[in-house]
């Protein structure tokens, strides 16, 4: 069997370069890949294209790669709790296509699948229609939507193996395992890494074929995008 282990976040990232187009992980903070996030930052990698269901926040996850420039375009469903992404948006500094949830977890989706393209009803009739080609079906109206094209998937697990396998905990069972079948190359961080035969095959949520590099992240901050307390 093959061990996909890398010693570290340093090594599982070496070869994301300037420009690369790459795929997150993640729905608000939850289930984000905290370690190569912070890897990317510190590499200071630009005009990055990243695919996300969201941008993070200001202070965390994408949002750090925001604040220092490193992201040329954004593809995401959800963009509401960054103000800097507002910022960048409106002066144009940033270009942003946002996408229908639903179409945006297709579009990873299919990509996994080896599907160039798809049809589907969100979004016609409006500014998402724009450009696209649409056909009608029993009298409904559809548009074509491609496959994403990355370079990178880059996802997070609570649990793995050196083969590759990925279990995922509740909400960060969200993005994660598609973005994972998409890439052409698939980065996994996981909070425990295990040998290979450890995880029962009925637990495995992304089987180890779609996994290419795996290592075992550290100090997890796992966030909380709006915290709720009860009162006194």
């Amino acid at each position: 069997m093959i061990d996909k282990t890398v010693k570290n976040v340093t090594e599982a990232c070496a070869d994301i370069l300037d420009g690369m187009t790459i795929m997150l992980g993640g729905f608000g903070l939850c289930g984000i890949p905290e370690n190569c996030i912070a890897e990317l930052v510190t590499k200071g990698i630009k005009n990055l294209t990243c695919i996300s269901n969201n941008a993070g926040v200001d202070d965390f996850g994408l949002g750090l790669l925001l604040k220092n420039n490193q992201i040329k375009k954004m593809i995401a469903s959800y963009v509401g709790e960054n103000a800097e992404f507002e910022r960048q948006l409106l002066s144009g500094e940033l270009d942003v296509e946002l996408i229908p949830q639903g179409t945006l977890a297709t579009r990873c989706m299919a990509a996994g699948y080896g599907m160039p393209a798809f049809f589907t009803p969100a979004g016609v009739g409006t500014e998402v229609a724009e450009g696209k080609e649409s056909r009608s079906f029993n009298g409904k109206e559809y548009l074509l939507e491609h496959a994403f094209d990355a370079d990178f998937a880059i996802v997070k697990a609570q649990k793995g193996d050196t083969a590759g396998n990925l279990v995922f905990n509740l909400t960060a069972r969200n993005f994660n395992p598609l973005m994972a079948m998409a890439g052409k190359i698939t980065i996994a961080e996981v909070e425990e890494l295990v040998p290979a035969g450890e995880i029962h095959p009925d637990e495995i949520h992304t089987p180890g074929i779609y996994v290419h590099r795996i290592f075992q992240g550290e100090k997890y901050e796992k966030r909380i995008e709006q915290l709720t307390l009860q009162k006194a």
